[in-house]
């Protein structure tokens, strides 16, 4: 028996259909009574059942399923985590958290949108401390956003922690409700 073909050999399983080969038995790899079109690519009216080659504007068989929500145990951790989050990494850790969790729950989509139009508000001040500091004054700018976003931060993890929604002050609404 050489490489691809059925236990039994070729006169037990013929495919004589177009892309078979000429003698009857399969191309190594070919599951049994597949066909190739012309070139070994999939034809363009569907490809194959694994995921080939669809007309626009259809869905796969099984479809994208909308995402789960969560409980609201499960938001109120990601909600501290994303203002924890953002004390150390600053825009980084909200705007992912808003782009993956938005979807999730109402409570986990208010404390992600409001610590992310915070966190943009504070780099926006810390590159302003940026510029500033040529002239000296930069450098308190610079400190004081940063303890201002500490001290913001942890408040708003402990009122998602408690369950509780949370405004940051001094945040400029750049995503609305």
């Amino acid at each position: 028996m050489s490489y691809g073909q059925e236990p039994g050999g070729p006169e037990q399983h013929r495919d004589d259909r177009a892309g078979g080969k000429p003698d009857g038995q399969q191309y190594p790899g070919q599951y049994p009574g597949a066909q190739q079109a012309g070139g070994g690519y999939p034809g363009p009216a569907g490809g194959s059942q694994y995921g080939g080659w669809q007309q626009p504007g259809q869905q796969y068989p099984n479809g994208y399923q909308p995402p789960q929500p969560m409980t609201p145990e499960d938001q109120r951790l990601w909600a501290t985590l994303t203002h924890v989050g953002g004390i150390f990494f600053n825009l980084l850790v909200p705007l992912v958290a808003y782009l993956v969790l938005r979807d999730r729950g109402q409570f986990v989509r208010e404390h992600t949108r409001v610590a992310l139009n915070f966190h943009i508000t504070m780099a926006i001040a810390y590159f302003a401390g940026g510029l500033t500091s040529v002239l000296g004054i930069g450098f308190l700018v610079i400190a004081a956003v940063a303890i201002v976003s500490i001290v913001f931060g942890i408040m708003a993890a402990i009122a998602a922690n408690q369950g509780q929604f949370y405004k940051y002050p001094l945040s400029i609404e750049f995503f609305k409700p």
